[in-house]
This record gives structure tokens, C-alpha cells and sequence, in this order.
């Protein structure tokens, strides 16, 4: 005879690590080419003048500059005009 109780199994006991999404670098802080500014999911930031976007919509540093932060407004695929932020390499 068991001295236990049958436990049964867990079925939600793995995780997956973070993915460090977010602002790798601030706004007036210098970069140079190819340095990652921001990662994110899908283009809640826009890339601007001096910038870059990968296919997982990571932000690059196309030159050596200072980063600005700039809101602007956007055309949406329905025609509504959202405001995002633009990042920009000046």
C-alpha cells in the first residue's frame, strides 16, 4: 500500500525567460552605428532619420549620433491618424 496520496502531475511548471524588450538607450545619449535603441514587438516606435528597423521591428543606430524622442502623428492602415513616437539618430 501506498503511504501517499496519489499527487497527480503539474502541467504549467516550465517558463520561458524574458526577452529584455524595451529603451536600450535614453533620449540625448550618444550611439554609433549599429547599436540597438530600442527592442520592441511590432512598431509601437517608429524609426525616424538616421535609424534602421530589423525584421523583429529592432530600432538600429544607421550612424554615429545623439537619439531623440519625437511624437508624431501616423496614418493607420484605416486612415485614422495615431500618435507615436519617432525615434531619430541627429
Amino acid at each position: 500500500m501506498s503511504k501517499t496520496k496519489a499527487g497527480g502531475t503539474s502541467k504549467n511548471n516550465h517558463d520561458s525567460p524574458g526577452q529584455r524588450l524595451g529603451l536600450k538607450v535614453s533620449g540625448g545619449q550618444s550611439v554609433k552605428t549599429g547599436q540597438v535603441i530600442v527592442r520592441q514587438i511590432g512598431m509601437t516606435k517608429r524609426p525616424g532619420v538616421g535609424t534602421t528597423v530589423g525584421r523583429d521591428y529592432t530600432i538600429h543606430a544607421a550612424k554615429d549620433g545623439h537619439v531623440q524622442f519625437v511624437s508624431r502623428k501616423f496614418r493607420s492602415f484605416s486612415g485614422k491618424s495615431i500618435p507615436r513616437t519617432e525615434v531619430r539618430v541627429v
